[in-house]
């Protein structure tokens, strides 16, 4: 069987602005006017793609808060400041949605949606019956849960797959360091800067000759050392939520009687209909 994960989080984002830009096209009847429910419309229509063509066991990761551990770690970590409000307003919604149309959904609070990724891809891939699983996100950090060829990463707007190979081959260093290279480097869109001078080449060049930052030689980040530390910190995704016990919770079973409330609700009848379809 095939395992895939899904990020509920980056998906939302995706969906609304993809629409953003079709309604604020000149000339659109609706220019201008976000859907209360577009985004979330947008992530079950995907969700349920990905079941159209096989797939059989989904697990879906949302933040069901912006702030997470990390925020108490460093102050400039990421928050939900900014984010738009006709976005914030879907993320509670889509976690119902999924849930009603029985598919399985992890909204996390203290932990983040990428750890609940971590964590279900490594759950997952215990199971010997697992052949493969699927992380579907282009965020850079889960590069560090792909394994061989059997938990990979894929990026579905950009139609990549990434195996062991395609992250060593993109990044220069192998998946188990990717926390050790994001913490030199920095991540922007998680917030916090790297260290100061080195780059990306450098950084693969310093880890694939010393190995973690850990075994550094001390004279290599000298003051820095223990805010390289701190970053790899950030950076390393928990892979101990305990999420589930069997992959056969994952198994998709079709929509709950609740879900025609939300097909209602979000006037999207089309996707009653999908559903009902793959049951027959």
């Amino acid at each position: 069987m095939i395992i895939h994960l899904i990020d509920g989080t980056y998906e939302l984002f995706r969906h609304f602005y993809g629409l953003r830009r079709f309604t604020h096209v000149k000339g659109s009847a609706s220019r201008g006017v976000d859907r209360p429910y577009g985004a979330v419309v947008g992530v079950l229509q995907t969700v349920l793609q990905l079941i159209e063509s096989g797939a059989t066991h989904i697990g879906v990761a949302t933040d069901h808060v912006i702030e997470s551990f990390r925020n108490r770690l460093w102050a400039d970590y990421k928050t939900g400041a900014g984010i738009e409000r006709a976005l914030l307003a879907q993320f509670h919604p889509l976690e119902e949605a999924l849930a009603t149309m029985g598919v399985v959904v992890w909204p996390m609070i203290e932990l983040e949606a990428d750890d609940a990724l971590a964590s279900a891809a490594h759950l997952a891939s215990k199971d010997k019956k697992v052949e493969k699983v699927a992380i579907w996100t282009p965020d850079k950090d889960l590069g560090q849960c792909v394994r061989g060829t059997r938990v990979v990463q894929i990026d579905g707007r950009r139609k990549t797959i990434r195996d062991a190979a395609a992250i060593r081959e993109k990044f220069g260093v192998d998946p188990p360091l990717i926390p050790d290279l994001l913490a030199l480097v920095g991540d922007a869109a998680d917030g916090y800067p790297g260290i100061a001078g080195i780059g990306p080449r450098t950084a693969a060049e310093l880890l694939n000759r010393y190995g973690q930052i850990e075994k550094f030689p001390s004279n290599i980040l000298g003051k820095q050392r223990d805010l390289a530390l701190l970053f790899k910190k950030l950076a390393t995704l928990r892979s101990d939520a305990p999420l589930f016990k069997k992959v056969e919770t994952l198994r998709w079973r079709g929509a709950t009687p609740a879900f025609a409330s939300w097909v209602e609700k979000m006037k999207a009848p089309q996707l009653m209909k999908r559903c009902q379809n793959l049951m027959r």
